[in-house]
């Protein structure tokens, strides 16, 4: 059976295994989601309408170039749910907007890196221009390297640029390097060369993650359409993690990937190959969006803060961090 038909069968499941309080909720509901063309497992049930079909509401996708400007739509009341990465999600808490994380989506690892130009050792860096999207995982793996490396941060000249306009500068020769993500960074790569991935900077101390995100008043409201919505993801972490050959360049999961990313399909495999996928069960059977989560989430606040990033840090970032919905989502897989 396609992972296709299986995952449009599982989400009719859900939606009978839920009951009618699913449906009744979400005959007039609308939910916002803004993601971002990060290369991931979720974005083939996004293309496939398996989200729609899981929690009979509406779902109104926006797309996203960065986790800031996800963040600033939640805090607005724009979205309900979003795609963002560890540091904008420090950020968010550590200024205490309601939110919580409902899904862990990846451990980064060489989906994200440094790239650069006439650039052979972090001494050099010095006087250049280095660009990537400020308050983004990217950003904060910068900051770490060049502390790693000893390399005063105001000796090089960063500057804030979104994706596309990271690939446009790069493109005109403005730029000597980027800290970026995929599939950007896979452009940037064919005529630069990678000083640092963010593997490397893990192993620095500076580990990062992508996850999804959710209003807490939303999922208070809503608590069985976060309960599915984080179901159909997990479900595509695990058809990608139990057979990743499956995703090749020629297959349908790839094309639906690049479709909704920008990346070429051809590189989809080993973009794919950029992160560490864990599964729900993972995820709710280890103590990853509990004590580890929330650990990180406090550690990256306490960077951000030394770099004069944010104003103050809490004294503990469990309530942003919420196991809740894995456990409750593990629960509805056969």
């Amino acid at each position: 059976m396609s992972f296709t038909r299986r995952t449009l069968l599982a989400a009719a499941t859900a939606v009978t295994l839920l009951g009618p309080s699913l449906r009744a909720q979400a005959e007039d509901v609308t939910i916002n989601i803004g993601y971002q063309p990060i290369v991931e497992p979720s974005r083939v049930p996004q293309a496939d309408g398996a989200y729609e079909k899981a929690t009979g509401a509406k779902i109104n996708w926006q797309k996203f170039d960065g986790g800031a400007d996800v963040i600033a739509a939640i805090a607005s009341g724009s979205l309900d749910i979003g795609y963002v990465g560890s540091s904008p999600l420090a950020a968010a808490a550590s200024r205490e907007l309601p939110i919580e994380t409902i899904y862990l989506v990846g451990l980064i690892s060489e989906a994200e890196a440094l790239a650069v130009k006439g650039i052979t050792k972090p001494e050099e860096l010095a006087g250049k221009k280095i660009a990537t999207p400020f308050v983004s995982t990217a950003h904060y793996s910068l900051l770490t390297a060049l502390k790693h490396w000893k390399v005063d941060p105001k000796s090089v000249e960063i500057l804030n640029l979104r994706p596309p306009e990271i690939a446009a500068a790069w493109e005109r020769g403005d730029l000597d390097g980027a800290y970026v993500w995929d599939p950007v960074l896979s452009e940037l790569k064919k005529t630069g060369t990678v000083l640092a991935t963010s593997a490397d900077v893990a192993t620095w101390g500076g580990p990062t993650f992508d996850a999804w995100i959710a209003s807490k008043a939303f999922a208070e409201k809503h608590p069985d359409l976060v309960t599915a919505f984080v179901k159909v993801t997990g479900e595509a972490t695990a058809a990608y993690r139990a057979n990743p050959e499956a995703w090749s360049a020629d297959s349908g999961e790839a094309e639906k990937i690049a479709r909704l990313t920008g990346a070429k399909q051809e590189e989809v495999p080993a973009l794919l190959k950029g992160y560490i996928f864990p599964t729900l069960q993972e995820q709710a059977g280890a103590d990853l969006l509990g004590g580890g989560t929330v650990k990180a989430v406090a550690e990256t606040s306490a960077f951000l803060l030394e770099q004069g990033k944010i104003p103050s840090v809490l004294s503990d970032y469990a309530p942003y961090v919420s196991p809740r919905w894995v456990s409750d989502a593990a629960k509805l897989v056969n």
